[in-house]
């Protein structure tokens, strides 16, 4: 964890997508001052950080990673590295995260796939308990939902990732939400 960490101060702490034991998926909060703060920085503040500004010229191709939604035509955004599997494996990884200016965590009722991955060509990737790809694929978006049901409902499977199939941009996370005890 202390690679995410690291990245995670120089960069953002996305939210987490994540499947309850009933196979709903849930959204966890991020602390958006992170990402906030990266927009004050100048063109070379944020080199520094390995990150550019973009400016969203389409409707669609801006995921961002906060919010759960393309962002809108004009809308300014950062586009940053994140850690998304720090784990000490064949896997570690690396990728490409959009964050939109002034984004909110979204909330996602049960079940429910973010429109952003609805709508785009996805790369899935379930890994075990040793932080190792068991299961991939690539589906359209709306197929996604059902994937990860399957996946998670496999006791041998810890979590999986959504990544952009075409660009790459890492998407979400999605793994088993504990319950609480009361």
């Amino acid at each position: 964890m202390a690679g995410r960490r690291a990245i995670a101060a120089a960069s953002c702490v996305p939210v987490p997508l994540s499947v309850d034991r009933h196979g709903r998926l849930r959204a966890f909060r991020h602390r958006s001052r992170i990402a906030a703060a990266l927009f004050d920085l100048d063109d070379a503040g944020l080199a520094a950080h390995h990150a550019v500004r973009r400016i969203a010229d389409s409707a669609r191709g801006f995921p961002c990673r906060v919010s759960l939604r393309d962002a809108a035509v004009g809308e300014e955004l950062l586009l940053v590295p994140y850690w998304h599997q720090p784990a000490a494996s064949p896997y570690r990884a690396c990728g490409p995260v959009f964050i939109r200016r002034g984004a909110m965590p979204a909330r996602l009722a049960a079940n429910a796939v973010p429109p952003y991955v609805a709508q785009r060509l996805v790369s899935v990737r379930a890994y075990d308990h040793a932080d190792c790809l068991v299961a991939a694929g690539v589906m359209e978006g709306v197929r996604v939902g059902a994937w990860l049901g399957g996946q998670l409902d496999d006791p041998g499977i810890a979590y999986a990732h959504l990544h952009s199939a075409r660009h790459g941009c890492y998407l979400c996370h999605a793994g088993r939400a504990r319950t609480q005890v009361r």
